[in-house]
């Protein structure tokens, strides 16, 4: 249930970056807002850490290098999401995203990839990814 909870509270925020992003983008431009969110972020989450921090920071050199193109990833979304919603809108941005996350995670739970449990996939998996797809174009037709 917690972990519930916190993927709602996630999806809120996604929902609520990505149209705060759009708007500095306006301003400053793409890569400006990428560079600017990153550092309001890090300094955001230096201050989490030094309250909630358990304390085993020093690890990191234990950490598969890989692992660590995270910080990476999380630039490109920022620069992707914040130049889709410019483009074709939250609503429309967030449809898109979430299909293309359930897909790459449905292939990483399939083929157990980067250290994850392999887990099987029935067949309403897919279909329930494509029943998303048809809501997608159907309230793209009517919108």
């Amino acid at each position: 249930m917690v972990g519930v909870l916190f993927s709602l509270i996630a999806g809120i925020f996604i929902a609520m970056q990505m149209v705060f992003n759009a708007r500095v983008g306006e301003h400053v431009g793409l890569w400006e807002t990428t560079t600017i969110v990153h550092a309001v972020g890090f300094l955001f989450s230096i201050v989490m850490l030094a309250l909630f921090g358990d304390g085993h920071i020093g690890k990191w050199a234990e950490i598969n290098k890989l692992y660590l193109l995270g910080g990476a990833l999380g630039v490109l979304v920022i620069y992707s999401m914040t130049r889709s919603v410019l483009s074709i809108g939250a609503t429309l941005a967030v449809s898109v995203l979430m299909v293309s996350q359930l897909t790459a995670a449905l292939m990483i739970d399939m083929f157990g990839l980067f250290g994850t449990h392999k887990i099987i996939i029935d067949w309403t998996k897919p279909v329930g990814i494509f029943i998303i797809i048809i809501g997608i174009i159907v309230f793209k037709i009517r919108g």
